[in-house]
């Protein structure tokens, strides 16, 4: 019984913890000066609701702090900014999209990026 308990507040405090590692959705004069800003940038189109969306709302919050100043790391929420998903041609999401240091795109992938995986595609982009 005792395991039970435990197991279930586990969930619960792994469940919060997971809502609270979610980088807010970026608005569009974000976008603009990220993509103006000389550095590198990662864009995460999903949702909040996403199963790998969440798993990787953790990885993105870290690299955000991480990597302030060297690279953007920005956080769509497509069934809050349907705008945006037409406008970076969202078909599935996940989708991150990386831009070089001046805003060109360079990468897009479509599903779950572990951090290193993330890390790879920011210094393809120029991240030093």
């Amino acid at each position: 019984m005792n395991r039970l308990i435990i197991a279930i507040c586990s969930v619960v405090l792994l469940q919060s913890t997971v809502a609270q590692a979610e980088l807010p959705s970026a608005s569009d004069a974000v976008i603009r000066q990220s993509l103006s800003s000389g550095r590198p940038t990662i864009i995460d189109l999903g949702a909040h609701t996403c199963i790998p969306c969440k798993k990787m709302a953790p990885i993105l919050e870290s690299l955000s702090v991480e990597y302030r100043g060297k690279a953007s790391v920005l956080f769509i929420d497509v069934h809050d900014d349907q705008a945006a998903a037409r406008k970076f041609r969202v078909q599935m999401i996940p989708t991150q999209i990386y831009f070089n240091a001046h805003g060109k795109e360079v990468k897009r992938h479509i599903g779950f990026m572990d951090k290193e995986g993330i890390l790879k595609e920011l210094k393809n982009a120029g991240l030093k």
